[in-house]
């Protein structure tokens, strides 16, 4: 990663921080205040607000270091090789039969055990 580990903040970044925060919250306040209005237009002017607010955020430098860091991540992503359908399959197969395995032999370590504190204290059937 070639990406600072701390940003740098200005006034100015703060104060568009600050702005698209306000602007969010208006944007939920003026939501729920037109409760009376169509839920379309409603959620339609949400998103519009989100949309501006993610904009302001984007101009300040913790922005444009987060959109960095989802392009880096992106790229990674693409280098990764992926298992073949057959291969998911078949490691699916074999995680379901160890399970089934695992689960038979802790019920009859319960079953044992269970019968040896019966025998030991010489109560039940």
């Amino acid at each position: 990663m070639t990406g600072k580990a701390e940003v740098e903040r200005s006034g100015v970044d703060t104060a568009k921080l600050v702005a698209a925060v306000l602007l969010l919250v208006a944007g939920v306040l003026a939501f729920y205040w037109f409760a009376a209005e169509s839920l379309l237009f409603r959620v339609l002017g949400l998103l519009a607000v989100v949309g501006v607010a993610v904009g302001i955020f984007a101009t300040t430098a913790p922005g444009r270091a987060l959109w960095g860091f989802l392009g880096e991540s992106r790229n990674e992503v693409r280098k990764m090789v992926w298992p073949t359908r057959a291969e998911a399959l078949q490691t699916t197969l074999i995680v379901i039969l160890v399970v089934i395995i695992v689960a038979i032999f802790l019920w009859l370590v319960d079953m044992f055990l269970g019968w040896s504190v019966r025998s030991i204290i010489g109560t039940g059937a």
